[in-house]
């Protein structure tokens, strides 16, 4: 019954939102403290997640799944101390509990996690928690809310707030606030009898507009996670290492057919833009080598994205022990009537919402009846069906795993996606061109991500696909084509589209790990090869150089392709040589030659288009030399 406004001075979900661990869990560890230090708080914080949990998976099955996470146990004594906490857990969750927890032998384990370290394994426990799309169920929230009647709005920033003075006592009052579009730089005023602070990280900047004096009672921390291959874990189970090497815990999980990897636990400074850092990802890194078999080799080059997010840890403002962090939300209201929220996680973002609104309604006697919240279905989730993407391939002759993605990502919305997905011209799929071939997102998304309130570029390769954080590379390929569409839907001139493109470079080379991902192979990069390694490189090099140079160019690379029949277009060509020409002077040299296959011997660099082209194109020629009759014992 409240008319309500939101008002997101960036992209929904464009803070830590997007940068969680993509898990929707009550908190073993939590539980773990609860039981350890008798701590009551602890276990309602737990309690009150294992709920929302449920309710989450409920609300929006389109966007999230149980997961089972294995817990492997490499000491005896372990396995009953750690089965005994699992199991407490599902007791907490009750009816609630998404399935039940359960012991592995050693061969069992291994079966069902391959790479997972066999040296002095004893067993494992499985346990059920759930995980999510965190941007996109962030998106589906705002989209609720505005078919519920709220005004929502993105690129909107608070620049102020305004204040009134009550008749009668001359107290002043909190009554809206200055706001202005990020876009356009128009300023407006938004009026209300209440206002709520949700602002994550940036609580204490928004307190201080009300109360300069306002003692800070927000504590920054930075997770930095990271993004691998598919293949380091499997489809559809998780791991957990409890105790790393400083007593931090790890996750190590399968999403969006990826393994993601984190996360760190670090003080930091509030920013917009946080930024991952090599320390923190080489942390995760060594970590996960404990874990994995000596048989897969953990290389640095492997890590496709990597993101840094901060968690606003909390000091509650009425505890006399301002000191002591407060695990759960704290919900407090000033003296003028600002009502703020902080802390929380994201699975409790419900509870969160609810118990702030009946501190609104309390504060500023709100007519208002009680929450409806609980099991309200999401955007997307009304129609949807685990077999919905069935539905798509029949009808609009989508490929199965587009399909797949588009049920999973829109719920019942993907039909809107699939009306306006292009003909390939190809026999099958008769639509849906992808953005990039090894991902299942298409370019009708990009036009229907425009409808959902996507208004640059670094928009949709983060938040309205998930691009940017499952593989940066892929994503600044598709970058071109983003724009270009984006571009025909917002009427961007040549000048705009060029400065979105440089805008969304910049956030993929900072705040998605490019360019510590490009820092591993740079024109100060050590050469390590043996002499024998140095000579077959060279041999190689100078296939393609064949006027001995010293240097090789797209026309080399041309030369050669087509004296084994292979064609690329000059564009690929291109991209594949710059990944390499570290000077940038438009010509790979024998020195980065060499650089390249040094960093990719240490693990630093993997999948270089250049280094598997040159290895193909040697292996194709040498198939294709003459053998002469003499040595071939005469033959025919």
């Amino acid at each position: 019954g409240l008319k309500t406004a939101l008002l997101e001075r960036d992209d929904f979900s464009s803070g830590t939102s997007s940068r969680s661990t993509k898990l929707i869990h009550g908190g073993v560890r939590y539980l773990q403290k609860a039981v350890m230090k008798l701590d009551l708080e602890q276990y309602r914080m737990v309690k009150e997640a294992l709920e929302e949990r449920a309710n989450l998976l409920e609300i929006a099955p389109h966007l999230s799944a149980p997961l089972p996470i294995m817990l492997p146990v490499y000491k005896w004594w372990q396995l009953p101390y750690y089965w005994v906490g699992i199991k407490l857990y599902d007791l907490v969750a009750g009816s609630q509990c998404l399935k039940s927890s359960y012991v592995l032998s050693k061969s069992r384990a291994l079966e069902l996690f391959p790479m997972l370290r066999k040296d002095k394994l004893v067993g494992a426990i499985v346990y059920y928690d759930g995980q999510h799309n965190d941007a996109r169920m962030n998106l589906a929230i705002a989209l609720t809310a505005a078919r519920y009647g709220a005004a929502t709005a993105n690129y909107a920033e608070v620049l102020r707030l305004l204040k009134t003075r009550e008749p009668g006592s001359g107290k002043e009052r909190v009554c809206g606030a200055r706001c202005r579009d990020v876009l356009t730089g128009q300023e407006f005023d938004v009026k209300a009898k209440c206002v709520i602070n949700a602002t994550g990280p940036f609580t204490d900047s928004v307190r201080k507009m009300d109360d300069q004096e306002v003692p800070n009672i927000c504590q920054p921390s930075a997770g930095v996670h990271i993004v691998m291959p598919g293949y380091y874990s499997p489809d559809n189970m998780g791991l957990l290492d409890p105790a790393t090497s400083d007593g931090r815990v790890i996750f190590f999980l399968p999403w969006e057919k990826m393994t993601i990897a984190g996360t760190t636990d670090s003080p930091t400074d509030v920013t917009s833009h946080p930024i991952p850092m090599e320390e923190d990802i080489n942390f995760i890194l060594n970590e996960v080598r404990n874990y994995l078999s000596v048989d897969v080799e953990v290389r640095r080059g492997d890590v496709l994205a990597a993101w840094s997010g901060i968690r606003p840890l909390v000091t509650d403002p009425n505890s006399k022990d301002t000191q002591s962090i407060c695990r759960n939300h704290i919900v407090s209201v000033s003296d003028s009537g600002l009502v703020t929220i902080a802390g929380g996680k994201w699975t409790t973002y419900r509870a969160m919402a609810r118990d702030t609104i009946d501190a609104a309604i309390q504060a500023h006697n709100l007519p208002a009846g009680s929450s409806r919240t609980i099991g309200l279905p999401l955007q997307g989730a009304e129609d949807w069906s685990p077999t919905l993407y069935i539905r798509l391939v029949q009808d609009y002759g989508l490929e199965s795993e587009v399909a797949q993605h588009l049920a999973s990502t829109y719920g019942d919305k993907a039909f809107e996606v699939a009306k306006i997905a292009q003909v390939t011209g190809k026999r099958w799929p008769i639509v849906g061109k992808r953005l990039v071939s090894e991902f299942p997102y298409i370019e009708a998304e990009v036009i229907y991500g425009v409808k959902e309130y996507a208004r640059t570029a670094v928009d949709m390769i983060s938040r309205r696909t998930r691009l940017a954080f499952l593989n940066v590379q892929a994503a600044e390929e598709a970058l071109p084509r983003i724009v270009d569409i984006m571009g025909k839907e917002l009427n961007w001139n040549e000048q705009k589209k060029k400065e979105e493109l440089e805008a969304a470079r910049k956030f993929l080379y900072y705040e998605m790990g490019y360019k510590v991902k490009s820092d591993q192979l740079t024109d100060n990069s050590e050469i390590t090869l043996v002499p024998a390694d140095v000579e077959r490189y060279k041999k190689r090099f100078c296939m393609f150089d064949k006027d001995k140079k010293g240097f090789i160019t797209i026309l080399d690379v041309q030369r050669v392709l087509e004296s084994i029949s292979v064609q690329i277009d000059e564009k690929t060509l291109h991209d594949i040589l710059n990944e390499v020409d570290l000077n940038k002077n438009g010509q790979v040299e024998l020195i980065e030659f060499l650089q390249l296959m040094s960093a990719i011997q240490k693990g630093h660099v993997s999948g270089s288009r250049l280094a598997v082209l040159m290895k193909t194109a040697e292996e194709n020629l040498k198939q294709r030399v003459v053998i002469p009759v003499d040595r071939s014992g005469g033959g025919l």
